[in-house]
């Protein structure tokens, strides 16, 4: 998991860059969208332990919990028997990362889905 660290150091390292190009600025967004969305998670999380509510994520019912995704892809093949729970999360911040550095792909995605 990238921590919060990472993501400062990454970014240091971006502004520090002496001839910035598209890909600098590309992966400064990148990075900037992550650390906006880990500081939401961390402030609602701090809001919830507050309240003493429970925060977290919700998938299917009992039986489900395991990925079960059979494929050729070497993303396919490390999913395959994971629990749900280790990588939806993961799928959600590349998404958010893909909203960044390409509206129109992450568009395309949540079209095919939506009509899935």
């Amino acid at each position: 998991m990238i921590t919060k660290q990472d993501l400062l150091e990454a970014i240091a390292e971006c502004q520090g860059t002496r001839s910035p190009n598209a890909n600098t600025a590309i992966k400064l967004a990148a990075f900037y969208t992550i650390l906006d969305h880990l500081e939401e998670k961390t402030e609602d999380r701090d809001k919830a332990k507050a309240d003493g509510n429970h925060m977290g994520y919700s998938f299917a019912g009992p039986g489900s919990e395991t990925v079960h995704y059979e494929g050729d892809s070497e993303f396919a093949k490390l999913i395959d028997g994971m629990n749900q729970a280790d990588v939806w999360p993961t799928i959600d911040e590349l998404m958010s990362t893909v909203k960044v550095i390409n509206a129109r792909l992450y568009n395309g995605v949540l079209k095919k889905l939506s009509t899935s």
